[in-house]
């Protein structure tokens, strides 16, 4: 599963900044959604990875709601490359991903836990 880039993340970009990267279905890039997303951030590395970060109640609830989804930055345009770079203290050439929306992290079923050795 995700290793969890909230965590590790190389960078965080506000939503707020990020308004570039929205609506992702009219971004002209190579955008993962759900189970290929989860896939190209398993692959990466936390360090190589922009995480799109809430500044406030209201951007946390849609940027959780939202699916998860990645977004290769070599493929992005160049305005939109020039608005993140911006954003982020780190050059954006230092990485590839950017990940919008919750992380699914492993996790124990509690609830069926008591039947394991069953």
């Amino acid at each position: 599963m995700l290793k969890g880039h909230f965590s590790s993340a190389g960078a965080s970009v506000e939503y707020g900044d990020a308004k570039c990267l929205f609506p992702v279905g009219e971004l002209d890039a190579a955008v993962l959604q759900y189970r290929d997303a989860q896939l190209a951030l398993d692959d990466a590395d936390g360090a190589s990875v922009i995480v799109v970060a809430p500044t406030s109640l209201a951007t946390s609830y849609y940027l959780t709601q939202h699916a998860l989804t990645a977004i290769r930055v070599e493929s992005l345009p160049g305005a939109v490359r020039r608005e993140i770079d911006a954003a982020i203290e780190a050059p954006i050439g230092a990485f590839e991903l950017i990940q919008i929306g919750k992380w699914n992290s492993d996790s124990r079923n509690y609830s069926l836990a008591e039947f394991a050795d069953a």
